[in-house]
């Protein structure tokens, strides 16, 4: 059995970039740790100040299978192209044939621009796209196909 693991951006703005993801990616908002009702509650008991409450975001597969994504406020803006990147496979990936793939990517661009993201620059493969390279409202680049 593998390690599980969760991935966490640095953002400006967690909870703005937490909602374009959960479009995204089809993600829900983490539920509070056991025992508690809200985060809120957990930030209290841990004594987190209130004013660092709006800090961070956390975002879970509603399935279970893909790892969590957390969203943490840092003081610096983005300066460079990600070293790391996520696919978004929302035309199902290459696995799927073209004729279908492409219509849903072009479907989820359109929706994830609606949202805040910019295309970047589309890929061809053999003559006709592949996939798109994008950006999220704080420049993050993914791909989606």
């Amino acid at each position: 059995m593998g390690t599980k693991w969760s991935l966490t951006i640095d953002c400006a703005q967690p909870a703005r970039l937490a909602a374009f993801w959960a479009l995204a990616l089809g993600y829900t908002e983490k539920p509070a740790p056991a025992g508690f009702g809200s985060w809120e509650e957990w930030f209290a008991h841990h004594g987190v100040p209130e004013d660092e409450w709006d800090q961070g975001a956390y975002l879970s597969d509603p399935d279970g299978e893909g790892p969590g994504l957390s969203f943490q406020q840092v003081p610096e803006p983005k300066a460079a192209k990600n070293r790391l990147h996520l696919d978004v496979r929302a035309g199902g990936g290459r696995d799927t044939p073209w004729e279908e793939r492409w219509p849903r990517v072009v479907e989820a661009m359109e929706r994830l621009i609606a949202a805040g993201a910019t295309v970047v620059h589309e890929e061809a493969l053999g003559g006709r796209p592949d996939h798109l390279v994008m950006a999220d409202p704080e420049g993050n680049e993914f791909c989606l196909l």
